[in-house]
């Protein structure tokens, strides 16, 4: 009965601690989704809406992967942190190292594939093709990648990557790495899987409109439902399922998509007009310019 006293009030720290770490992530998140709303209130001009300057776009990036991405990596975290309380309980190590240290790893693979992907981005946008602007060739291109991202989620590839990213203690056990510098490889690997399994999401949000914190929402949900529903497959292929009709949607009926602003529009050009000054942070209106590639009548 003394013992199993004992083994409760050890628990109950743990159990603190782990709340503790879970209640950061989530205040967290709660917090980096007000920010983004504020930070990109009215610039949402649709598919191909410009992301404004490299400065503007890396603080945009980061603090919108902090509100989509922290729910589902809590798992992750916490997984993390029990394994070095343990190994500091036992003496393993004299002092645990933070779980933020982690996080901050993933949050430098996601800012790296940011910085690839804003690049493609802006390099597109920058050829000012006239067979894909909005009114020619617009909507099957950003329906080809929501296609090409509803595709994805049905390969061998994806599947690897989701299954590591649904199962924390196995990737924590098997990566394990001592140290602050461990800690941040562990961080940026685990980063890694996660790119792996969500760039094809990603790509969607860009194809639907990146600056538009309802499709934020919409794509931070379909993250949520396949890293932590119970059944992976029946996640996985409701995503691809979901990703499939918009791309048919956008494509076929744009008009029909609910939230999809269309460029030309006059919610578009409203967007436009209010972020038509110079990019931040040249006025420090933390607000950049925003025009887009597939509105433009040719």
């Amino acid at each position: 009965m003394a013992s199993a006293v004992q083994r409760s009030a050890a628990q109950q720290p743990a159990a603190r601690f782990q709340a503790g770490i879970l209640a950061s992530l989530l205040g967290l998140a709660v917090l980096a989704w007000l920010l983004t709303h504020d930070r990109m209130l009215g610039m949402d001009a649709g598919p191909g809406t410009d992301p404004g300057s490299l400065g503007f776009y890396i603080v945009s990036w980061v603090v919108m992967m902090s509100a989509m991405m922290f729910p589902s990596i809590a798992p992750m975290v916490l997984a993390f942190g029990f394994v070095q309380r343990r190994r500091r309980d036992r003496g393993a190590v004299e002092r645990a190292v933070s779980s933020w240290v982690f996080v901050a790893g993933y949050l430098l693979t996601w800012t790296v594939f940011g910085v690839a992907a804003y690049g493609l981005y802006v390099g597109v946008r920058s050829l000012s093709i006239p067979a894909l602007s909005w009114h020619r060739g617009g909507p099957y291109l950003a329906g080809g990648v929501l296609l090409a991202a509803a595709i994805y989620q049905l390969t061998p590839t994806k599947d690897a990557c989701l299954r590591r990213c649904r199962s924390p203690l196995d990737f924590v056990l098997t990566h394990w790495r001592d140290g602050p510098s461990g800690a941040l490889r562990m961080g940026v690997v685990h980063g890694a899987w996660c790119v792996g399994c969500c760039w094809g999401l990603m790509a969607a949000l860009f194809a639907l409109g990146v600056m538009s914190v309802p499709w934020m929402v919409a794509i931070a949900g379909l993250i949520a439902i396949e890293k932590l529903l119970p059944r992976k497959e029946l996640a996985n292929r409701l995503v691809a399922v979901t990703l499939l009709a918009l791309a048919l949607g956008v494509a076929l009926a744009p008009r029909d998509v609910p939230g999809l602003t269309l460029p030309g529009s006059s919610q578009a050009k409203a967007a436009v007009h209010m972020t038509s000054w110079e990019s931040w942070p040249n006025t420090g209106s933390g607000r950049a310019r925003s025009t887009t590639l597939l509105g433009r009548s040719c």
